[in-house]
């Protein structure tokens, strides 16, 4: 039986949520340079995939955290696919903006949660993991009590493990770089002459390409 890991790498890819370009490179808002874009957010226009999705991470939640109480989607890429977890699991849901807002109540966090109540962060995407981290520190100075947090997808970034070791903030994915890129070679999607730079560049994200 397939893995869920490639079962969900190769949906993404079937669904273009991940295009991989290697002979033109995408630019991110950083400025690095990428042969990879990945866009989770089509994964709601698909309704089979988004159920399975949501209910993988649902799984992946009860049996993690059974004693989680509330779920908190990181905005904006995971507040739909949190929201949907949530309900699966019939728990209370809340997002967590970039920053807080800068007219009515000043929220960063929306909805609502008891302090202390134990919550697991939904992800869409995990790069560099600044954003993530950030929404964890969020929800911690609010008074919650963040378990870990749960993601469709990681890049497998060396900076991204080390800012959740030291955040002491576990991370769990359904799939990851590693896995798509072993999937879209067997797929026939890459050729055997990308593999190398494929993984040369995650290695080396901030640097790539600048110098050809």
């Amino acid at each position: 039986m397939e893995s869920i890991d490639r079962k969900v790498a190769k949906a993404l890819l079937d669904i273009k949520a991940v295009m991989l370009r290697p002979d033109e490179p995408f630019k991110w808002a950083s400025g690095w340079l990428s042969p990879i874009y990945c866009d989770n957010r089509r994964i709601l226009s698909y309704p089979e995939l988004r159920e399975n999705v949501c209910r993988w991470m649902a799984d992946i939640i009860s049996e993690k955290y059974p004693e989680v109480e509330t779920i908190a989607g990181v905005a904006t890429g995971a507040i739909a696919h949190g929201m949907l977890i949530a309900h699966l699991l019939k728990k209370p849901f809340i997002y967590v903006r970039p920053k807080p807002k800068d007219h009515g109540t000043g929220s960063q966090i929306e909805g609502y949660a008891e302090k202390g109540s134990k919550v697991v962060v939904v992800e869409d995407l995990i790069s560099t993991g600044s954003s993530s981290l950030s929404a964890t520190d969020a929800l911690i100075h609010s008074g919650l009590d963040v378990l870990g947090m749960t993601a469709i997808f990681s890049y497998n970034f060396n900076q991204a493990r080390r800012a959740f070791e030291v955040a002491d903030i576990e991370l769990t994915t359904l799939t990851n770089y590693d896995t798509l890129i072993e999937v879209a070679h067997d797929t026939g999607y890459i050729k055997d002459s990308d593999i190398e730079m494929l993984k040369e560049w995650r290695f080396s994200p901030s640097t790539w390409g600048k110098n050809e």
